[in-house]
């Protein structure tokens, strides 16, 4: 059966995170409704987007340069290298205004399940970077989950051999959580990552 542009274009909403079918349609309703405001200058965006934006072979963040801007800048501390699971990662800790080191965007985690190793990874770009003398300290952020505790445990065996200090993100209590709140993973993580007041 064939498909109007009107179900296509729902059924590609649908296809983005966060989107269902009804979240969807109600988008297209709207970019619709506001065409010249929303529809026309989005399509623009997304044109010049697929055009435009590249993977920065460096590190793996998303920028019209390659290299990207964070690795292009000589403000950048070349001593620290924070390693990611994905580009949002990354520019969740860029907009944090505290880290100011360099990245490796690794493009997933280790997963059997997925069939995804080490050679679908950024991992041999990471053990690279990490060899350089420069370099004191390699910090793991990777998720808290099993693919991700997986793939963290991965890349510390393999760092072995560099000269780094290896460390990872701490767990705990978010700012403003409440204890009855928290599930038990996340409050003994908290425990056990105690730090003196």
């Amino acid at each position: 059966m064939h498909e109007s542009p009107l179900e296509r274009l729902i059924h590609l909403l649908g296809k983005l995170p966060g989107l269902g079918p009804r979240s969807a349609r109600r988008a297209a309703l709207h970019m619709i409704k506001y065409r010249e405001s929303v529809m026309q200058p989005l399509h623009q965006a997304m044109a010049q987007v697929a055009e435009s934006i590249r993977v920065c072979n460096q590190c793996g963040n998303l920028d019209s340069q390659d290299p990207c801007a964070i690795c292009a800048s000589e403000r950048r501390d070349n001593s620290i290298i924070c390693v990611v699971e994905e580009v949002g990662d990354l520019w969740a800790i860029e907009r944090s205004q505290i880290f100011s080191g360099r990245y490796i965007v690794l493009g997933g985690t280790l997963s059997a399940l997925d069939g995804r190793g080490p050679s679908e990874l950024n991992i041999a770009k990471l053990i690279e970077k990490a060899a350089n003398p420069e370099v004191m300290e390699v910090i793991l952020a990777t998720n808290a989950t099993v693919d991700g505790q997986t793939t963290a445990h991965y890349i510390t065996e393999h760092l072995k051999d560099c000269d780094v200090k290896v460390s990872r993100l701490a767990y705990g209590i978010p700012i403003g959580g409440e204890l009855d709140y928290l599930d038990d993973g996340t409050l003994g993580a908290a425990l056990r990552s105690r730090q003196p007041f």
